[in-house]
């Protein structure tokens, strides 16, 4: 999974504000009369924040947690599949009402759009195989073999550590089941990414600090204080009454 701050790659795709047809999507989308509707963009290739589920199924930590957010809100949540680089110019035509799709706050965006409070710190993380006590940090990676996927901003990391060899790998995969059979001493990848895996059922344990962090936010039209302000007030109280707390703990653990 490419980071969607610098290394994202556009994609290729019409801008399009239909809604996926998943069966239970439909059912959730069918807007009963005097129901008030947010209009949601995201796009689901960016797992475990959003991605298409059985039967095309929007699923995810950020479609449970929109999800949670509009329950909270009174409003019936109304998903639409998009281009990552549609999201801000969809939301500046009023085709949407906000984004959430793993989208880093930053200068550039905050020029565009409106951010809700940050939901998720991103970053990278160093992964060993369970019985490695010997790497506790960055440094102690010096001249050890450190798996990377191919094009991320946790390969550039890798290429800093002094005397590394770093073996390149297309995918996550590939990259942790070379670390279970020993290929490499450890692997640098993204935060949820690794999270994401161990709650799965992979084997390993994340060491040293999170690097490089970077928080995601909710996009909202520019100047759209009013409705910012309810979507921060819905994130607070999911986190107050445990609601948050439990979508992060299915996704990403404890």
């Amino acid at each position: 999974m490419l980071k969607r701050t610098l290394l994202a790659l556009p994609l290729v795709a019409l801008l399009s504000t239909s809604l996926l047809v998943g069966c239970d999507d439909k059912k959730e989308t069918a807007a009963k009369p005097q129901e008030k509707i947010l209009r949601v963009g995201t796009n689901p290739t960016f797992a475990p924040f959003e991605f298409q589920g059985k039967d095309a199924e929007l699923t995810g930590f950020d479609m449970d947690l929109i999800r949670a957010i509009g329950k909270q809100m009174g409003y019936k949540v109304e998903l639409h599949n998009l281009a990552f680089d549609g999201l801000i110019p969809a939301i500046a035509t009023g085709n949407i009402d906000m984004a959430i799709a793993g989208m880093t706050i930053n200068e550039d965006r905050k020029k565009q759009v409106n951010f809700s409070v940050p939901y998720y710190t991103s970053g990278l993380i160093i992964l060993v195989n369970p019985d490695n006590n010997e790497v506790k940090s960055l440094d102690d990676l010096k001249g050890k073999r450190i798996g990377v996927q191919l094009g991320t901003t946790g390969a550039f990391k890798a290429a800093t550590v002094p005397d590394a060899k770093v073996v390149t790998f297309n995918n996550s995969d590939e990259q942790f089941l070379e670390l279970s059979n020993k290929g490499v001493d450890a692997c640098i990848n993204d935060h949820p990414v690794v999270a994401y895996y161990l709650v799965q059922g992979g084997k390993g344990k994340m060491i040293g600090n999170v690097m490089e962090e970077e928080s995601y936010g909710i996009a909202l039209k520019k100047g759209n204080d009013e409705l910012t302000k309810k979507v921060n007030d819905a994130i607070a109280e999911l986190k107050k009454n445990g609601e948050f707390d439990k979508i992060h703990k299915k996704w990403f653990g404890a």
